[in-house]
C-alpha cells in the first residue's frame, strides 16, 4: 500500500516514518508538510493512503480532503482529540492522537487490512494523467457545509442538477456538490450512470422499477423512491443499453 504522509511537523513525520518501518506492506512514497502541497502529490501520485494531521498553518486536513475529487484512505494523526467524532463523520479509518503509539499504529494498520481484502480494486483507474474515469468501486468525499462523507460511488443512486450545482442521493443524503451534471457525466462510467433527461442521472443498479410514460418516454422508479423520467430521445438510447 502507497502512502503520503502529510503533517507541517517534520519531527512528527519522521517519527511516523521510523514507526512503519515495523509494516512492510506500507510504503511511504512522499511526505508534505501542508495542505497544499499534500493535495498536489495524493493527485499526482495517486497514493492508496494518507496520514493526514488535521491542524496545519493554511487549510486543515479536512480542507484537503475536500477539495480531492476521489479520496485515498485515511488515518489521521493529530495532537487534539475533539476532532474525533468529525473525523469519523467522514469515515476515516482510524484516529491516532500524538505522539502516536506504536500499539495503536499496529491496530489502525490491522483495520486497514481487515476493511480492504479487495484494496486493490478499490484504487481509482487513471485513464490519462489529467482526466480519468470513476467506475462504481471508487470512493469520493463530499463536502456540504460542516457535514462531510466518504461515499462509494455504487452506493449514490441518483445526481440532480440544481444550478450550478449537483444533489448527491446516496442513503437518506442528499449533499450538494459545486460540479454541473455534465461536467460528472464527462467523469461517470456510462456502462453505470445514465443521463436520464436534463436534470438527472441515475445509477442503472440502483432501478427498481421501469414504466412506459407520457410521450413515448420511460419512469424509472429508484430504490431510494425517486421517479424519473426518462426523456423521449434518451429513452431510445436506454432501450438499446438495457436490450429492452
Amino acid at each position: 500500500m502507497r502512502a503520503i504522509l502529510i503533517d507541517d511537523e517534520r519531527l512528527a513525520r519522521a517519527e511516523l516514518r521510523k514507526l512503519l518501518q515495523e509494516f512492510p506492506e506500507i510504503e511511504i512514497i512522499d511526505e508534505a508538510s501542508n495542505a497544499e502541497e499534500g493535495l498536489h502529490k495524493i493527485e499526482t501520485q495517486n497514493p492508496d493512503l494518507i496520514f493526514l494531521d488535521i491542524q496545519m498553518p493554511g487549510k486543515t486536513g479536512f480542507d484537503l480532503l475536500s477539495e480531492l475529487d476521489h479520496a485515498p484512505h485515511v488515518i489521521f494523526t493529530t495532537a487534539y482529540d475533539e476532532y474525533a467524532l468529525k473525523a469519523f463523520e467522514v469515515n476515516a479509518l482510524d484516529y491516532l492522537l500524538k505522539p502516536v503509539e506504536p500499539r495503536r499504529l499496529a491496530d489502525a494498520v490491522e483495520k486497514l487490512k481487515r476493511s480492504n481484502s479487495n484494496f486493490v480494486s478499490d484504487r481509482p483507474q487513471q485513464l490519462s494523467e489529467n482526466n480519468s474515469i470513476l467506475n462504481e468501486n471508487d470512493q469520493v468525499f463530499v463536502k456540504d457545509g460542516e457535514r462531510c462523507w466518504f461515499v462509494k460511488l455504487g452506493e449514490v443512486r441518483l445526481f440532480e442538477s440544481v444550478g450550478n450545482y449537483a444533489k448527491v442521493f446516496f442513503g437518506p443524503n442528499k449533499p450538494l456538490i459545486l460540479k454541473s451534471l455534465n461536467a460528472l457525466e464527462e467523469r461517470l462510467d456510462e456502462k453505470v450512470f445514465f443521463r436520464a433527461n436534463r436534470k438527472h442521472i441515475v445509477n442503472l443498479r440502483m432501478i427498481d422499477k421501469i414504466e412506459p410514460y407520457f410521450n413515448g418516454g420511460l419512469l424509472l422508479e429508484l430504490k431510494g423512491g425517486e421517479k424519473i423520467e426518462v426523456s423521449r430521445r434518451q429513452t431510445v438510447k436506454f432501450k438499446e443499453m438495457m436490450s429492452l
